[in-house]
């Protein structure tokens, strides 16, 4: 009971009880705060992470919430967004099908604690990336490669890519050559061609391909959800689900464009790259998982290894299609004796 030569309470004014909550929940706050500015310290590789993270070049948010960070406008006026972290000797990644640069965390943390600068962009029409109506072919791709490169003047770049990304680098050297280049990987990726053709009987029928698009079309929520299943190789025995992968993959797909993902399924399906992969003169390493499901391994990897002149073919029994993701340390280490020989 109040005593009384105690003020009454003005109208409205919150009790102590509400007083308390609200300092508990702002000083939890400030914890939680102050816990996410914390130094790292993880094990990557079997190795322990420094304590401080490598140089970042991109910022946070603005007062009105728009991300800041490294764009690019392209000669068409596409903003491409780009994650550059680190110093030392650059390396490139190009994600594939329908994600972004994120698809790439695992080895971009890896690679930057080793030294090295790391590079990603959100193709067009993907992640933070523009998303405009046309552009969502493999020409215009390299292009928007090409003029990130030379934004950032780089030289003895080092390109890495998955999936749809082979193309990209692909299509690169075909229009762009290699003067700016050290290395290539291709991780699982599209090269020389997917779809069936007359010259090309291993591929997959134009029917695979036309069921992504009605897939997008109708329902594509679910269809990214389902896709994910073979993707990342959770349909096979003893497989070990992680439902945290699942939903990234969602996730990232759901943040491109509808439009580039429907387009993107002709480009990575119908472009042949032989010519392509024929102008390779720098050593290129093709990883591929020998489970693949999405981009079967006999019809890709291993004839784009006899295509590119002293390249070199790794496979991985058992990965799956989206092995950077479920086996990073593994995808890591090969990467790391790739890059890293003389």
């Amino acid at each position: 009971m109040m005593k009384d030569d105690e003020p009454m309470p003005k109208k409205g004014a919150p009790d102590e009880f509400t007083l308390g909550r609200r300092r508990a929940i702002q000083s939890g706050a400030a914890m939680i705060a102050a816990g996410a500015m914390l130094p790292v310290t993880s094990i990557v590789g079997g190795s322990a992470l420094a304590a401080s993270s490598p140089p970042e070049n991109t910022a946070g948010f603005n007062s009105g919430d728009k991300p800041l960070g490294n764009y690019l406008k392209t000669k068409d006026g596409t903003e491409i967004f780009y994650k550059d972290w680190g110093t030392g000797q650059a390396i490139v990644f190009s994600h594939g099908w329908p994600l972004s640069a994120d698809a790439w965390d695992a080895q971009m943390l890896f690679f930057g604690f080793k030294g090295y600068r790391v590079i990603a962009h959100d193709r067009r029409g993907h992640g933070r990336s523009s998303q405009p109506w046309t552009g969502y072919d493999n020409d215009t791709f390299a292009d928007d490669l090409a003029e990130l490169l030379e934004k950032l003047d780089l030289q003895q770049v080092i390109l890495v890519a998955h999936s749809m990304g082979g193309g990209e680098i692909a299509r690169y050297v075909g229009r762009h050559g290699t003067s700016r280049l050290a290395k290539m990987v291709f991780i699982a990726a599209v090269p020389p061609l997917m779809l069936k053709t007359n010259n090309n009987p291993g591929g997959l029928p134009m029917s695979v391909f036309d069921g992504i698009r009605k897939g997008i079309v109708e329902n594509r929520a679910q269809f990214y959800k389902d896709v994910s299943v073979p993707f990342f190789g959770y349909n096979r025995p003893n497989a070990k689900v992680s439902e945290g992968i699942q939903e990234q993959f969602w996730r990232l797909g759901m943040q491109s464009s509808i439009k580039g993902s429907y387009d993107c399924v002709k480009a990575f399906s119908e472009d042949d790259f032989t010519d392509d992969l024929k102008k390779i003169d720098v050593p290129a390493l093709f990883l591929h998982g020998e489970a693949d499901q999405i981009v079967p391994v006999a019809d890709s990897s291993v004839l784009s290894a006899k295509i590119v002149k002293g390249s070199t073919l790794k496979l991985i029994p058992g990965a799956p299609h989206g092995l950077c993701n479920t086996i990073p340390d593994e995808v890591n280490e090969e990467l790391f004796q790739f890059i890293s020989k003389a």
